[in-house]
């Protein structure tokens, strides 16, 4: 979280930021000799129902004690209206009627204000914490779902008791070391990213020998640019997944990635096999859930900013993504 992000969410800066606010609206508003004194002096007057009613009457509404909650409003805009009617009359020497409703109008108005921006608050707060909370949770559903594939290549090479076992073990544990201790944060340097899909096509390579044409090609300046952790995996893990052969020809898989001064180009391209009845179900049942779950994390993390394709060929499966920083 950046530093601007902490002043953001501090509740003392907001409340103060939002006093200081209406001050200035009331040094241009009220007309009196003194306009600092009179508007320090009304503020003072306000501040205290409108925490009452935030931090004490308003839960009980939202939780369903609305008889009482009410009761103690009414109590609330009665007691200031009275106060203020009161500290008007001593101040003018003079009482008149429509101090009453003048004043309960005021009081009324700024304790609605008051409650209007503690709710929507509340709410922007409330979605920002969901949104974290189902990014986390697609994190969390990603890592287990590429262990999960890796591990399966392991015990295949541990059966046929490969030599390639051990710098297979050596990469994964760089992959996980990655997905563990530096995935943490919102986004992460594009270079880390592109690093990881390294190790791990260079895992795939280890295990599929010379039986695949892999291709890996990067274009332009990685080093200023950041991105959502694990986005790019889900794909290339899905080519390497459904990876088919055509005849008498190579399985292949091209990855390419083009870094623009304000754009990213990702492409992933493998041959499927013709053959396998299968194929045609990519995007659903369980072989779709890292697909599933990277949709969602682009809607959450890049809205209005990407565009996905997602294109299946007889012979190939395309995925092309352009992202904005």
């Amino acid at each position: 979280m950046s530093k601007l992000d902490t002043w953001v969410d501090n509740k003392l800066l907001q409340n103060i930021t939002i006093w200081l606010f209406l001050l200035l609206i009331f040094m241009m508003v009220i007309q009196a000799e003194n306009r600092f004194v009179t508007s320090i002096g009304f503020i003072a007057f306000i501040m205290p129902p409108v925490y009452i009613c935030n931090l004490k009457i308003l839960p009980l509404f939202l939780n369903s004690r609305r008889s009482l909650g009410a009761t103690l409003f009414l109590l609330n805009v009665s007691f200031f209206t009275f106060l203020g009617v009161f500290l008007l009359s001593s101040f003018f020497n003079n009482f008149q009627w429509k101090m009453l409703l003048n004043v309960f109008g005021a009081v009324l108005l700024v304790i609605l204000f008051g409650t209007a921006l503690k709710l929507a608050r509340d709410s922007f707060f409330r979605r920002q914490e969901e949104r974290e909370a189902e990014l986390k949770l697609l994190k969390a559903q990603l890592n287990p779902h590429f262990l999960f594939n890796t591990l399966n290549n392991l015990y295949g090479l541990s059966v046929v008791k490969s030599e390639k076992l051990p710098d297979l073990m050596l990469k994964l544990s760089d992959l996980l070391r990655y997905s563990l201790y530096e995935t943490k944060e919102m986004f992460v340097p594009l270079e880390k990213e592109i690093k990881y899909l390294e190790n791990y096509i260079s895992l795939e390579k280890i295990r599929l020998e010379d039986k695949a044409d892999i291709q890996f090609n990067i274009e332009g300046i990685v080093s200023s640019a950041v991105i959502a952790p694990m986005l790019l995996i889900v794909f290339v893990e899905n080519a390497f997944k459904h990876l088919g052969v055509l005849g008498n020809m190579k399985s292949k898989v091209l990855v390419d990635i083009k870094v623009g001064e304000s754009s990213l180009v990702f492409q992933c391209v493998n041959t499927i096999d013709s053959l396998d009845i299968n194929h045609n179900d990519l995007e659903k049942g369980k072989s779709g859930i890292g697909l599933q779950n990277a949709k969602k994390r682009l809607d959450l993390m890049y809205p209005e900013k990407h565009q996905l394709q997602i294109v299946q060929q007889e012979d190939s499966y395309r995925v092309e993504l352009t992202l904005n920083f």
